[in-house]
């Protein structure tokens, strides 16, 4: 199940038209033989003997073909067993977290989320409250980079570049933060009087990203859904394509680039990597110039590694991550206000980062119960179910008799069959007509239903024996030489006559009456009339 493919779609197809542009001639292989004796990154690779080829779109449509669509708040029943839920994570258009819930125990995943205002709907909290287990991911990946701040610094590099006659590149994918940093850069330029600067965005996906943004309210802020149901476009976008500040192209050789193209522009284009798409092309044509700059925002891959092919650059290159997942300070906060039953969290999260060993403040710290772990490892969550939902069918409630034990507490008996289908327990009427034949498998004998209607008891008892109430009527039985004695567990009474001890406690009631059936039966019956019934 996916929430939001629409969008998955734009990243698939935008990588696989990167791939198919830079075709190899020839495989590499060997080199998994050697990784103990390769340089970083390689000998970090994680099974490099199952990487596959990258798929392609016809593999793409075939997978997505089996997915179905869900909206936010929209509960699914998984073959009766659990059901599903998306909710509202605030990071990015359609992020979602689930709540995955039976009638008793619920688990709540967790992933890229975000409680900062931008232009995603807001994180939905009510629905991951009180969860037995809470799977936490996704936190931040630069958490000594404040996103704000990263924000105004990109602004600023990119105004001071264009001053002084240079080009700017921001390697970003086709949907996400990309959308802010056309609002926040285009409002910034307009300020510094640089409104003429061109904005250039290429990805073959560059114009249905864009509609879409537009038109799918169900995952905006508040603020911009109005605008939509106005209507007015909700991103500033649509009016900067319209009056030509902001360009898209599906690729630099697509028809019209190069009579729009000019400098100083400013280029929004993919990888992020650097290792395939337009921005490869740029990094090479402007690289040779210390009047440029190549701005890092993306958070996903380091920034030293995705420049080191392409040293010596005499361009700048400047780091501004802006990830608005959750940081520390945050996490913590959530975890104390949804206050799930156990927290499961990468083991990562419970040290400070590589990079800042001695900010401790950089941890998920919390009272409740953490269950850690590493890449590949297998868990067990500590859930276990103890309780199960039966339905009665309405036919069958048709026979119950409920009888008052307390106030606003009723009971009734029912004799029925229980039916299990896909999960789902549901107890519905006996079907009377069997064949009467004893049946047998093994040593096992199978119990018709006749024989179950004809063993069942006509009423149960409950309550506490009254002795007084008991001794009066087994004294107008003709029992007349009881003797009541009282001890710890309850009582004795003792029948010297019929040489018979009753002894009553508070759960269970026993007749020694060494053998006389009749007797026993006739205290019994006595016992039963001093019980209350349903």
């Amino acid at each position: 199940m996916f929430l939001t493919h629409s969008w998955k779609v734009l990243f698939l197809e935008e990588l696989v038209q990167h791939i198919e542009q830079t075709p190899k001639a020839t495989l590499a292989s060997h080199w998994k033989e050697h990784l103990h004796v390769l340089p970083s990154p390689l000998c970090d690779s994680q099974k490099p003997r199952s990487w596959r080829h990258i798929y392609n779109m016809r593999a793409v449509n075939s997978s997505l073909a089996r997915i179905q669509m869900v909206g936010y708040n929209e509960k699914l029943d998984v073959y009766g067993a659990v059901g599903v839920m998306p909710v509202s994570s605030g990071y990015c258009l359609g992020s979602s977290n689930w709540v995955i819930s039976s009638h008793y125990e619920k688990v709540t995943y967790v992933s890229g989320s975000s409680t900062l205002t931008t232009h995603p709907r807001p994180m939905d909290q009510t629905a991951l409250k009180n969860a037995n287990v809470l799977i936490l991911t996704g936190l931040t990946q630069t958490p000594t980079a404040n996103p704000d701040s990263m924000l105004g610094e990109l602004c600023m590099t990119v105004a001071t570049t264009l001053r002084c006659g240079g080009s700017v590149l921001i390697p970003c994918y086709p949907s996400g933060v990309v959308y802010d940093l056309f609002e926040c850069l285009s409002s910034h330029l307009d300020n510094s009087g640089m409104a003429t600067i061109p904005m250039f965005f290429i990805s073959p996906v560059a114009d249905t990203s864009l509609a879409y943004s537009n038109i799918l309210a169900e995952w905006l802020s508040t603020a911009k859904q109005n605008k939509v149901y106005l209507p007015e476009e909700p991103f500033p976008h649509a009016f900067l394509v319209r009056n030509g500040r902001l360009k898209h192209f599906k690729h630099i050789y697509t028809e019209g680039f190069s009579t729009d193209y000019r400098q100083p522009c400013v280029v929004f284009c993919g990888h992020p990597s650097l290792r395939f798409g337009d921005a490869v092309h740029f990094v090479e044509l402007w690289g040779s110039s210390a009047l440029n700059t190549i701005v890092f925002t993306e958070p996903d891959f380091p920034y030293l590694e995705a420049l080191a092919p392409f040293q010596p650059l005499a361009m700048k290159a400047v780091h501004c991550p802006i990830d608005t997942s959750l940081n520390f300070t945050q996490a913590n906060k959530l975890i104390r206000d949804l206050r799930p039953g156990t927290l499961v969290l990468p083991e990562s999260y419970t040290l400070p980062p590589v990079t800042a060993p001695h900010r401790i403040d950089l941890v998920v710290e919390t009272d409740r119960p953490i269950i850690s772990f590493k890449r590949d490892e297998v868990l067990t969550l500590p859930l276990k179910r103890r309780q199960g939902r039966v339905e009665l069918s309405p036919e069958l409630a048709e026979f119950l008799l409920p009888s008052e034990v307390r106030t606003g507490v009723s009971l009734s008996t029912l004799t029925g069959g229980l039916q299990v289908k896909d999960n789902k327990h549901i107890l519905k009427v006996l079907e009377v007509g069997e064949p009467k034949a004893v049946s047998t498998v093994g040593k096992k004998r199978i119990r018709l239903v006749e024989d179950i209607l004809n063993k069942k008891p006509s009423n149960y008892t409950w309550g506490s024996l009254d002795i007084d109430e008991f001794i009066q009527k087994i004294t107008q039985e003709g029992i007349t030489d009881a003797k009541v004695e009282q001890v710890a567990s309850g009582y004795i009474i003792h029948l010297q006559n019929e040489d018979t001890l009753i002894q009553v406690e508070d759960s269970s009631t026993h007749i020694f009456c060494e053998g006389d059936e009749q007797l026993r039966l006739r205290l019994r019956n006595i016992l039963l009339q001093c019980l209350n019934k349903f």
